[in-house]
């Protein structure tokens, strides 16, 4: 199967305007949504092949967002708040779903986007399953001590080169959103615990056997007594670029249990 079209347009968001990216599958199976949360320094560019491949391989669309300040989003007015991943649940979710006409849908998030996309499920009856990748569930040693080192390696300026391609001039906001808001003290106690009591769809949760930024017991406090989860071997942070093939036979095998 391969992917018949993309499509490219902007919504006006709660603050400005949101950049959107979909696929459409040449022999559509489903016409529920894959609605993709990036990562902390990602945009839909960042998700490289993944859309389209899993939108090849399910046969259903897939949606991806720059959220505001990243990518071709318009660019963020001021410093995240400390409550930015229910809020981007709370606010963008919302206008986004109702724009693109989506009445149901599966949220599927990397990182932070992980985090965003469980909201999102705790929010919406709409979604119908919950997917997250390299997902952050609450803040300890591991995910601040991986935070710190990534914020030392962008002293180097061909970091913060190679991530203005992707960025412009939104790239030191990027970085400074999420290195300070995730060291930042008063940001210790947040944890997904009170969102993923409201969480009711299926749900698996994938984790790199190697990640940098979580241990193990993120995915494990994730799927709880909601889903499974899965560590893969061999990958780090990033399991839909490392082990893009094996992601996507995961999330098949949760879609024909779940039919």
């Amino acid at each position: 199967m391969t992917v018949l079209k993309t499509h490219s347009r902007f919504i006006d968001g709660p603050h400005g305007q949101i950049f959107i990216k979909s696929w459409a599958p040449n022999i559509q199976t489903s016409s529920i949504p894959f609605l993709l949360f990036h990562d902390s320094l990602g945009c839909v560019d960042l998700w490289r092949t993944f859309p389209e491949s899993l939108c090849s391989a399910s046969g259903h669309p897939v949606i991806a967002y720059d959220r505001l300040g990243f990518g071709q989003s318009d660019g963020h007015a001021q410093s995240l708040t400390l409550d930015f991943i229910a809020d981007e649940a709370q606010t963008t979710v919302p206008v986004l779903l109702k724009e693109m006409k989506i009445s149901e849908f599966i949220a599927c998030g990397h990182s932070v986007g992980g985090a965003m996309a469980v909201e999102t499920a705790a929010r919406f009856q709409e979604c119908t399953a919950l997917i997250t990748t390299g997902a952050q569930a609450f803040v300890d040693k591991k995910v601040t001590d991986g935070v710190q080192q990534a914020k030392t390696a962008f002293a180097d300026e061909k970091a913060i080169t190679r991530l203005m391609k992707y960025h412009g001039d939104k790239t030191h906001w990027v970085i400074d959103a999420w290195t300070e808001t995730w060291l930042h003290p008063a940001f210790m106690s947040w944890n997904l615990d009170k969102a993923l009591k409201q969480v009711h769809c299926p749900v698996l949760a994938l984790h790199g056997e190697f990640d940098e930024y979580a241990s193990e017991e993120h995915p494990t406090r994730i799927a709880a007594s909601r889903g499974q989860f899965k560590i893969l071997p061999g990958c780090g942070h990033i399991p839909h670029r490392e082990a893009e093939a094996a992601v996507i036979a995961e999330i098949l095998l949760l879609l024909r249990k779940n039919r």
